[in-house]
């Protein structure tokens, strides 16, 4: 039987690939964005299977209205895909008092009122699949991704949390974690020149130009292979809370849990005689 989406962010980039994978194999899609022009092709080729929505996730009515319509449009939400966000750089002694709210504003509580809109619904239904796009900066942390890994890093805890809650109604959660993705012309965003950038401090220029010499150069995952990772992860009878899409921050990630336990370790010691009485 196939299946009905909603999906933030898909005008572009993976969110897009997301649903034409879906649709391209008979699915439905109730595809948000808040410009909706970039859909009209979609409406064309698939017709009523699409249903796009103008939305913006930071604007909690209008994400209640957005799922409201769907489920009138289709008569039911299965997959749920919270992908809609975007990357805040700068140091954390450049960030302003906005930067970081308009961070948090997108990626963590645009998730969380897509979130508790579709929630009755899956309840009602007995079942339901969320899917909330991390990233690999949801497990790892770099210089001046601050904002961006305080969103991410919430995310992760929000959803696991949110799966203990949920896992009696039939609802799954899984938290997908991609490394970089070709999604602008075929190249690995660099993610130091998105447009989303703190007004420098000439402290950190030096720190600047040497990640700039590193990131955005990885090797670029297919957008389109993440897609059909994505319609066998929610075919999967048994998926999992959380999954790497890509490989090649799995070294690194290994190493930051190593380090990590082994500092605890290191310090148990310690740690007894901060509890002790």
């Amino acid at each position: 039987m196939s299946k009905v989406w909603f999906v933030t962010g898909s005008s572009r980039g993976l969110g897009r690939n997301f649903v034409e994978a879906a649709l391209s194999r008979g699915d439905k899609v109730a595809a948000t964005a808040r410009n909706i022009e970039g859909l009209e092709n979609l409406v064309v080729a698939f017709g009523d299977a699409v249903l796009p929505l103008a939305l913006d996730v930071t604007d909690k009515e209008a994400v209640v209205d957005g799922v409201r319509r769907a489920v009138e449009h289709f008569g039911r939400i299965d997959v749920v895909v919270n992908n809609a966000g975007y990357a805040q750089i700068g140091a954390i002694e450049e960030l302003t008092e906005q930067d970081l709210r308009d961070q948090l504003e997108t990626n963590l509580f645009g998730a969380v009122w897509v979130v508790q809109a579709v929630l009755p619904h899956l309840r009602a239904q007995g079942a339901g699949h969320i899917v909330q796009l991390s990233s690999a900066a949801g497990i790892v942390a770099m210089p001046l991704g601050g904002a961006y890994h305080a969103s991410k890093w919430a995310l992760e805890g929000l959803n696991e949390a949110l799966a203990g809650e949920v896992a009696d109604f039939g609802v799954k959660v899984t938290v997908i974690e991609p490394a970089g993705y070709a999604t602008r012309d075929g190249k690995n965003p660099n993610p130091l020149d998105n447009g989303h950038v703190a007004e420098p401090n000439p402290a950190y220029d030096g720190l600047r130009r040497r990640l700039g010499q590193l990131v955005g150069k990885q090797p670029a995952g297919d957008p389109a292979a993440a897609a059909q990772a994505l319609l066998e992860l929610v075919d999967s009878d048994n998926p999992p809370l959380r999954v790497l899409f890509g490989q090649g921050f799995y070294p690194m990630i290994e190493q930051a849990y190593a380090d990590r336990l082994r500092t605890w370790s290191d310090w148990q010691d310690f740690s007894a005689r901060a509890h002790a009485r």
